[in-house]
């Protein structure tokens, strides 16, 4: 099958990629995935660099186009709007000479270019959205209504459209969705390089917590500081955000470590900042326990990351959580914003070596199973034959060509 997979986000394969990336990584990992099982797929990007060549084959096996989409230097995502006429210019050309069977868009505002070219050229779409706009409240930032509407408007038009946990579909349904257009596809993770045995980063204390994300304050990191005091002879590491200087000069950096201070585990608190992806592996074996306490919305792959790699997870029973961690199976859930509970659970799991190795091991097992990245390759396929069917092509020559 010839698959265009479309994000304006990030250049997939070479940007450096915050811990728990939902955007680029995601969007590389798959289409590797992809390739590797003989499918022709390529990836649209919008220029950030005037030195980048037009079409790049990468290490993954599939080609990166990057669109002249808006000036060819990094944008916010605000201003990444604005781009879009262009972006479906582009694709409009590009797509009438050479058609894929299918296109696959992530995020809201390359969806609006992706189902515009898609309709014009008969050419089935299918839809992943971000956290949709109706939720960023919920999230901690604002979805504008400007947002909500054109989302609404893919949701319609697009033939398929993939959520990626039980509450985002919960969510689209709500918002009008059918029901029958949605599948649900979660993330993924490479089980390879995200494994028990490996190399392991040193540690100091008896214990090591691991969160990893960007450094937001709904990504729950305050909760894990404020827990600190009740965790004797255990040392935290917030992998994520910028990297050197910078990092001292993040508002939310400076208010986590003057929390850590002001309560007396400042020795005990470490952010490491931007990790390199071949570093993370290492930095979560290095952990007894992992944790992942946002507020709300967590749909990446940090939780999934960690029990690969054979640890228990405490989870805020929110988003996608609610599905990747089983609490009393592969983790433990606590409520969002408690510290006194998250610091429980953490203590319990420390004091019990053989119900950590419990929990871990089927963590590993649940991730070998359910989100691989073949695993994950596999769904997406379906949905796209699924999609192709809806309007009338047929499905048939490697349409399903990957292996569970």
């Amino acid at each position: 099958m010839r698959i265009a997979m479309v994000s304006e986000c990030a250049d997939p394969p070479i940007a450096p990629r915050e811990p728990d990336d939902e955007h680029g990584g995601r969007v590389a990992d798959l289409a590797a995935a992809l390739a590797r099982h003989g499918h022709d797929v390529t990836v649209y990007t919008r220029r950030a660099d005037p030195d980048q060549q037009e079409i790049v084959r990468v290490d993954g096996g599939y080609d990166v186009v990057h669109v002249p989409a808006g000036p060819p230097r990094p944008l916010s995502r605000d201003d990444l709007l604005p781009t879009m006429g262009q972006f479906t210019r582009f694709l409009l050309a590009r797509w009438r000479e050479d058609p894929p069977d299918v296109a696959h868009a992530h995020c809201w505002r390359c969806g609006l270019a992706t189902v515009l070219a898609g309709r014009r050229l008969d050419i089935p779409t299918v839809q992943t959205f971000s956290t949709p706009g109706s939720r960023q409240g919920a999230a901690g930032h604002t979805g504008s209504a400007e947002r909500i509407e054109t989302e609404e408007l893919i949701g319609r038009r697009a033939d398929r459209i993939v959520a990626r946990c039980t509450d985002e579909v919960f969510e689209l349904t709500r918002r009008g969705v059918p029901r029958s257009k949605i599948a649900m596809i979660p993330a993924g993770v490479d089980v390879h390089r995200f494994a028990p045995s490996g190399p392991t980063a040193p540690r100091e204390l008896g214990h090591r917590l691991v969160a990893l994300g960007e450094l937001l304050p709904r990504n729950g990191f305050q909760s894990l500081v404020q827990a600190m005091p009740m965790l004797p002879d255990t040392e935290l590491v917030i992998a994520g955000g910028p990297a050197g200087a910078a990092l001292a000069a993040h508002p939310h950096a400076a208010a986590l470590l003057d929390d850590a201070a002001r309560l007396g585990v400042g020795d005990r608190v470490w952010l490491a900042g931007q990790v390199s992806p071949a570093d993370v592996p290492a930095l979560l074996r290095s952990a007894d326990v992992a944790a992942c306490v946002p507020w709300s919305e967590a749909s990446g792959t940090a939780p999934l990351e960690a029990m690969a790699c054979g640890l228990p997870v405490v989870a805020t029973a929110v988003g996608a959580l609610n599905d990747t961690v089983v609490d009393g199976v592969t983790g433990l859930h606590v409520p969002p914003r408690d510290p006194v509970a998250l610091a429980s659970a953490v203590l319990a799991l420390q004091a019990d070596d053989a119900g950590r190795a419990a929990l871990g091991l089927a963590g590993r097992d649940r991730v070998r199973a359910r989100y691989r990245w073949d695993r994950v390759a596999l769904d997406a396929v379906r949905v796209y034959a699924r999609a192709r069917s809806d309007i009338g092509h047929p499905t048939g020559g490697n349409a399903l060509r990957v292996e569970a």
